[in-house]
């Protein structure tokens, strides 16, 4: 017992208020009501419309009333549920008397009209005319228009918060607001548009029950219950426009609720407030209104007291409002002028200057939902893994990627910029799928041809149906939050030294300073600047070298600095010490290194040329050009042959070689033999720099 107590304190009973109200509702269609519980029921009704409309009316903003296309839902529902349970306690026990079906039908049947059903036909048929043609017609056209220009407003909107958001006047967090509150009222008016049918089917709903009730229970009277017509007709029909009005005169309090839900200008305030501040804001128009009905009253014939009355009201209301209106106008004349000061603009500070981010990405306005957290967006948890990837893999952690949405772009466009600059741009498609030919498919595909983003992979834009055909051809089929993830991680490798600031490089060292303090202690800043150690690591990362092993590097540096301050030099003695690690992230499980080295005249050419003029010195032009067509032929044989294009070359010359080279192929890999273990067996495939 204690245990089933502890779970029900747990449980959020709000949480099945909605199911079980349904199951209720559609429970009153199958299961006979006594008439004490149809009273009951029907009341809430009624008092359930009154509080949708009370709502309404005091709703300042569409969106604070949400939720009323379902509740529109549920009532209408709950409505023609009771009709359903109403018609059965009618049609079984109608014969009775008129008080068969309940006290509030009766009463509705014989006080409001009367006793007397023909008057209480025409006050049915007149209040579902009202309902059906005049306001669920009219909410519906509202709704349905609102919901058309709110749609075609939303570029619009969209650009205006984005504007607001670029010049400072808002934070993301009211930027990503205002935008989920666009989409949740285009949705919104969408949803009344669908809702209004609803009521409409219910309008006329009523009059085929009506007339299934007047028609069936008179036969059911004089058949079976052997009544006489006359009174099998007052009983069956007063007992239906009871039912009837019942169940009506909610439809119109709700239809009138969603008529003014729909057709209010969103301000500040509520309706009351606006109708009074309105319509009564002008005492000239009060005044001449009250004139004229006064006029009208002494008019022989007319009813004096009833215009009098009411020009006399109306005289005293504009004379009270323009008596408020002047003390107004003069509490303001009379205020200090040091208030005016208040408006004056903040002066601006430091705090204004927004800060560069060193990775953004911007996306067009189809690729929202893909980085909405509040939509579980998929590329948002791809960006996540791509930092672990790169942290686990450089060995340092990649700077947070700013996301915003840039109406610039084209729908499905996003570009990839780096410390505020563009580097990189491409289009995605969310409904469809990137189908990458890697250069061994089977087969053709149907679809809209492109190009990978990343890798400049020839590809097709194919539908989600032909997937799993796609993978059965040959081809890397991935959806596009996998395409925009793959082309950001493309270039955070490429760009991976120039993400790497100080103060990475100081957390590093402070990480590092928790298993090795005396080390780090002993190398910044006694024998080394941090900016030092930071051009060092960036050389490494530029080469596509981790520094994962952060310990051997900080001990390299510890033991070269006191004999060179140069980076480079640095930078050629740290790769000597990791040439272990670099080799085997080259050449993973092999023995041989199959590489391309230079010809040994280049090297004798080379070797002179920087001793005798440092690494400023420059290559003969033909023969630079000669090479850099050679580098480009090997590196495309290697690439063929399933290689990894690595050139080995003397250690003096390695950096140079490095630098000039990679103009021609950005894969190439230079090493030095020193940096070669000597476990390791070199293969030369071919040389660089012989004459053609």
């Amino acid at each position: 017992m204690n245990d089933l107590l502890a779970i029900l304190k747990r449980v959020d009973l709000k949480e099945f208020a909605g199911p079980v109200l349904i199951i209720l509702i559609l429970s009153m269609m199958i299961l006979p009501l006594p008439p004490f519980l149809l009273d009951l029921l029907f009341t809430f009704s009624i008092a359930l419309s009154l509080v949708i409309l009370l709502v309404s009316l005091y709703t300042v903003k569409a969106l604070e009333f949400a939720a009323f296309p379902t509740i529109l839902l549920m009532a209408t529902l709950l409505r023609l549920s009771l009709n359903v349970a109403s018609t059965r306690v009618v049609l079984l026990h109608g014969h009775t008397g008129p008080d068969a079906a309940g006290h509030v039908i009766e009463a509705f049947g014989s006080f409001v009209v009367g006793g007397n059903y023909a008057v209480g036909l025409v006050v049915f048929i007149i209040l579902v005319i009202i309902n059906f043609v005049v306001i669920t017609k009219g909410a519906g056209r509202i709704a349905e228009v609102g919901a058309r220009f709110t749609l075609d407003a939303m570029p619009g909107k969209q650009m205006a918060i984005d504007a607001d958001l670029n010049a400072g006047l808002i934070g993301e967090d009211e930027a990503r607001r205002r935008r989920a509150e666009v989409a949740q009222e285009a949705d919104f008016y969408g949803a009344m548009d669908g809702a209004s049918k609803f009521v409409r089917g219910d309008a006329i709903a009523g009059i085929l029950i009506m007339l299934i009730n007047v028609i069936g229970g008179f036969i059911i009277g004089v058949l079976q219950h052997g009544l006489p017509v006359a009174e099998a007709a007052q009983n069956y029909t007063l007992l239906t426009i009871g039912d009837g009005l019942v169940a009506q005169i909610p439809a119109i309090i709700i239809s009138t609720a969603a008529g003014i839900v729909v057709s209010r200008v969103a301000t500040e305030q509520h309706l009351s407030q606006q109708i009074v501040g309105q319509l009564f804001a002008k005492p000239e128009v009060i005044a001449l209104t009250a004139g004229i009905i006064g006029l009208l009253g002494l008019v022989p014939g007319m009813p004096h007291f009833a215009f009098l009355t009411l020009a006399l009201a109306g005289g005293t209301a504009a004379w009270y409002m323009a008596q408020r209106q002047r003390q107004a106008v003069a509490a303001v004349a009379e205020a200090p002028p040091e208030t005016a000061s208040a408006a004056e603009p903040v002066e601006v500070g430091w705090d204004d200057i927004v800060p560069v981010d060193p990775l953004g990405l911007e996306v067009g306005y189809r690729l929202i939902p893909m980085v909405d957290r509040g939509q579980n967006g998929e590329l948002l948890h791809r960006i996540k893994a791509v930092r672990k990837k790169f942290a686990q893999e450089l060995g340092f952690l990649v700077p947070p990627v700013h996301i915003r949405d840039n109406l610039e772009l084209r729908p499905g466009g996003y570009r990839l910029t780096l410390k505020g600059v563009g580097i990189a741009e491409g289009e995605v498609f969310p409904d469809l799928l990137l189908a990458i030919n890697p250069g061994q498919v089977i087969g053709e595909l149907p679809g809209t041809a492109t190009r990978d983003p990343a890798f400049g992979l020839p590809a097709l834009w194919i539908n989600q149906e032909n997937k799993n055909n796609g993978q059965a051809l040959g081809y890397t089929v991935v959806d596009p939050a996998t395409v925009v993830a793959t082309h950001l991680s493309q270039l955070i490798q490429e760009h991976a030294h120039e993400l790497l600031g100080r103060e990475e490089v100081q957390q590093l060292l402070d990480h590092l300073a928790k298993s090795s303090p005396k080390l780090v202690e002993d190398l910044v800043p006694k024998l080394l600047p941090l900016g030092t150690v930071q051009k060092v690591l960036q050389n490494l990362l530029e080469e596509g070298i981790h520094i994962r092993d952060l310990r051997s590097i900080v001990e390299t540096l510890a033991d070269h600095a006191p004999r060179s301050q140069d980076p480079d030099t640095l930078t050629a003695a740290v790769r000597v010490a990791l040439g272990r690690s670099i080799v085997q992230q080259l050449f993973s499980g092999m023995a041989e290194l199959q590489v391309m080295a230079l010809d040994p005249d280049l090297e004798h050419i080379l070797l002179n040329s920087l001793q005798a003029n440092g690494e400023g010195s420059a290559l003969e032009p033909g023969l630079a050009e000669r090479m850099l067509t050679q580098t480009t032929q090997a590196v495309e044989y290697f690439e063929k042959m399933g290689m990894t294009p690595v050139l080995v070359v003397p250690a003096p010359i390695r950096t140079i070689l490095s630098r000039f080279l990679r103009r021609a192929a950005s894969q190439l890999r230079v090493l030095s033999y020193a940096e070669v273990p000597e476990s390791k067996t070199v293969k030369v495939v071919t040389t660089l720099g012989g004459r053609a």
